[in-house]
């Protein structure tokens, strides 16, 4: 197949490590007991991986941390392909994505399946694109995760 790029062949190179890392993951749960041990461990690594993120979206995604706790305290923080998600029963309700680890032109924001934001148009985006935002883009981020969570305002 001389001649044909990364994508005409498959997965690129940094979509098969974000894959090895998700199985890594996945290894590393199935070792942890279903306990607040287990939760712990969980946030720690998800800290840790915030804190190796390079400046600007390191800062994100600590306000995205902070947002997501606050708002949404049910959802568990765990490592989802190697960056930021928070789970209810294991299974990922949100999460956010580094731009720049990602050699992307900005950090996403991101509802899965799992979100309850089903709206009456039958319409809504599945992730947001965060290049430096504003304080009302941060409670609307907020409200998002309320929204996705099923939490109630208070």
């Amino acid at each position: 197949m001389t001649g044909e790029n990364d994508a005409t062949r498959g997965f690129s190179a940094q979509e098969r490590a974000a894959m090895k890392e998700r199985a890594a993951e996945l290894k590393v749960e199935a070792k942890r007991s279903k306990s607040a041990q287990k939760a712990a461990a969980e946030e720690a690594d998800l800290l840790a991986k915030i804190e190796q993120m390079p400046d600007g979206d390191r800062e994100i995604a600590q306000r995205v941390h902070a947002i997501v706790t606050t708002v949404a305290p049910d959802l568990s923080p765990k490592l989802y392909y190697g960056q930021p998600g928070y789970a209810r029963n294991g299974k990922v309700v949100v999460f956010f994505r580094s731009g720049q680890m990602d050699k992307e032109r900005y950090s996403t924001f991101g509802v899965s399946t799992q979100a309850t934001l089903d709206e009456d148009s039958g319409f809504w985006p599945t992730s947001y694109a965060l290049i430096d935002p504003t304080e009302q883009a941060w409670v609307q981020l907020g409200d998002i995760v309320r929204r996705a969570a099923g939490t109630q305002q208070p």
